[in-house]
């Protein structure tokens, strides 16, 4: 017997691949996996629910905590942004497909499979980790060269329920950290995006005309508490979502360089996202040095990139994180951010590890004596006034 081991969404592509993985690849077991990383509660019962209708086998695994304690706040200490936007749906990519291993694992299974085009980054994601080990890897979606309406009307002949309709073919995907959403009329640049495609964060035109101050604390790098309270990174998250959601804080309509080198207009939400990178961010400067924020600059760019692609497992992964966590020892503290009608801007901050001195740079202080910086503004700029002699000669 033949075994297959899909990750499943319970979206259009994956609940497709269900029957096509045995009509047109010959195999007689397919067992869906799917991964909560904090899709909404409805979403995963309802995969769950037409995966056990549709599939021979089925897994519903919780992975939030870890999501969150080993991808989300990694991302956070990097201060994780690719090209400007928070990576999200990248970072649970790596997770799934490891979790789709250890299934597979677990039955028997001769192949993995993914229901991800061969024009998207996905592909790449799910394989970087499915291709490291001896089984087969399966992506009917690139290797038929499918096309949405083709799946959709497929799906209809197999009795298959599907949320898209040719009306409305969005194609979201959703984790505790980040919504993306794409396909449709979403995919012509000059198109304006509907309001009805956001679900997280509020118009900001029609956000409270008062702001909101959120209080952030950070230990070694990592959000421990919002307001004063302590919590846990998945309450924590879903609380502060709200929060900055509501104040239309977290939305992203960009053109964005794919892996492969197309360009793809994408729309995102992430509105905790947004916060905590912020406050992450200006506590950094309040704690680390010139040199070690210049050089981290370098390598936060460069975990980023690797995040997107969901190279997790490159070796420059593991050594940048090293830096990072060595730096992070000493981000500790509150940062405050004010939310107000789409806007986040840092207002306050606090660090018992800062390297600031309120007596040495006060106008009032008298801890240094302003007359020794004499000497060192006599040489500041030296070579270019030699420059300028030279060339005015």
């Amino acid at each position: 017997m033949k075994k297959v081991v899909l990750a499943y969404s319970g979206g259009l592509d994956t609940s497709v691949c269900i029957p096509i993985l045995k009509e047109n690849y010959g195999f007689d077991k397919v067992i869906t996996v799917t991964v909560d990383v904090g899709q909404p509660a409805e979403e995963i019962e309802a995969a769950s629910k037409k995966a056990k209708l549709i599939a021979d086998k089925h897994y519903t695994i919780d992975a939030r905590d870890e999501f969150v304690n080993d991808y989300i706040f990694r991302a956070i200490k990097a201060n994780a942004a690719y090209e400007g936007y928070v990576i999200g749906t990248s970072l649970a990519r790596p997770l799934i497909a490891r979790k789709c291993v250890e299934v597979a694992k677990k039955e028997g299974a001769d192949a993995l499979a993914h229901g991800c085009t061969g024009k998207g980054n996905d592909q790449l994601r799910f394989e970087a980790v499915f291709r490291a080990t001896d089984l087969a890897v399966i992506a009917p979606m690139r290797d038929m060269n499918l096309t949405r309406k083709w799946e959709i009307e497929y799906a209809k002949k197999h009795g298959i329920p599907v949320p898209v309709t040719k009306a409305k073919p969005w194609s979201v995907d959703e984790n505790i950290w980040s919504r993306s959403i794409e396909g449709g009329r979403l995919e012509d640049p000059s198109f304006m995006p509907p309001e009805e495609i956001y679900k997280w964060t509020t118009d900001p035109l029609k956000a409270p005309d008062k702001p909101d101050i959120v209080s952030i604390g950070f230990k070694e790098g990592v959000p421990v508490s919002l307001n004063g309270k302590k919590m846990g990174g998945v309450e924590l998250i879903r609380e502060l979502q709200g929060i900055a959601g509501r104040h239309g804080v977290g939305r992203t309509d960009m053109m964005e360089d794919r892996v492969l080198g197309l360009k793809a207009r994408e729309n995102y939400e992430h509105p905790a996202a947004t916060v905590l990178l912020t406050a992450h961010k200006d506590l950094e400067k309040l704690c680390l040095s010139r040199a070690e924020l210049r050089f981290k600059a370098a390598v936060d760019e460069a975990w980023a990139e690797l995040g997107y692609m969901g190279l997790v497992e490159e070796p420059l992964y593991a050594d940048l994180n090293a830096f990072i966590d060595e730096t992070q020892k000493r981000v500790n503290g509150t940062v405050k951010v004010k939310l107000y009608k789409g806007s986040c801007m840092p207002v306050a901050r606090e660090s018992p590890t800062a390297l600031y001195s309120k007596e040495l740079v006060s106008f009032d202080g008298k801890s240094l004596d302003q007359k020794d910086a004499e000497g060192y503004a006599k040489f500041y700029g030296f070579q270019a006034r030699l420059y300028k002699k030279l060339i005015n000669q």
